[in-house]
């Protein structure tokens, strides 16, 4: 199995990653993360441990992530990939609104831009279509941008076939985030899309978190997942992500974790062999 993916051909990132949202403010992950030291230790043990795609968004408590990661790393690491996203409102912990006006998605550019100390951003993704702009009105101001080159790459997320090949006349899209993990396979169509046109396919809650909050990962109760576990002396995690791994060539799995420990084990997945018995057996 290939550890790496190469995005856009000009971007090579491990396949294992990290996600970093949940190093904010909780509940619903506003405001800045509680142990702001401990956040930024936990960063830097992720680029040791050689995780080099550390996924966030402006809407991750509303920049103080992008700044906590910015406060941790800057200046990066060679190879290192911080991709962002933006067209979110979020106003409180429970509030959370797509906004894709031109003027919000400039916004939110910019804000990256300085809260991550960058005069480029190397992956920026649309976090999800508003319903309420039309979709060429986002699209061209997302081109514009990157036009500008305030973005080198341009990702999606939260989308449809049908939106993935609109964006694509206007710009490429090497990246597309959806929820997707070994339990919740509603989006094979959109995977598979992906795959065929090289494009990278991050899913989102791979370990089966709830979007607003930590959740219990996959395990309790999934016979089969706890059998190949035993069988490889993993946790029904790290089989989780090994999974999704092996499921597709171009997933690049981004676990979030505050536990340098359980950061560890996530890495360690990429590690794993499950063998087509073990595949058919999660299948």
């Amino acid at each position: 199995m290939n550890l790496s993916f190469n995005l856009a051909g000009a971007l090579p990132v491990h396949r294992l990653g990290y996600g970093a949202m949940r190093l904010t403010g909780q509940p619903g992950n506003f405001g800045p993360y509680a142990d702001w030291t401990g956040g930024q230790a936990l960063l830097r043990r992720a680029v040791e441990l050689g995780v080099n795609f550390i996924d966030t968004a402006q809407a991750y408590g509303n920049g103080w992530n992008e700044r906590l990661i910015a406060a941790a790393l800057h200046p990066y690491p060679a190879g290192l990939v911080i991709a962002t996203k933006g067209g979110i409102n979020k106003s409180s912990p429970t509030s959370v609104v797509a906004d894709g006006r031109p003027a919000k998605l400039r916004a939110d550019v910019e804000s990256s831009l300085r809260e991550l100390r960058v005069e480029q951003l190397a992956l920026w993704q649309w976090h999800r279509p508003d319903p309420q702009v039309p979709i060429e009105e986002s699209l061209g101001e997302i081109a514009r941008l990157r036009e500008e080159g305030k973005i080198a790459h341009v990702g999606l997320s939260n989308v449809t076939v049908e939106q993935i090949e609109t964006a694509r006349g206007h710009f490429p899209v090497v990246s597309v985030q959806n929820r997707y993990h070994l339990r919740e396979r509603q989006g094979e169509d959109v995977l598979r899309y992906c795959e065929a046109h090289e494009i990278a396919f991050l899913p989102h809650g791979p370990l089966a978190a709830a979007p607003m909050a930590p959740g219990a990962p996959l395990s309790a109760g999934d016979a089969a997942l706890e059998r190949v576990a035993a069988r490889l002396g993993a946790t029904s995690a790290q089989v989780a992500l090994a999974w999704s791994l092996h499921h597709s060539p171009n997933i690049i799995a981004i676990p979030g974790t505050t536990s340098i420990a359980h950061l560890a084990e996530n890495v360690a997945a990429a590690a794993l062999a499950l063998t087509e018995e073990d595949m058919a057996a999660l299948a």
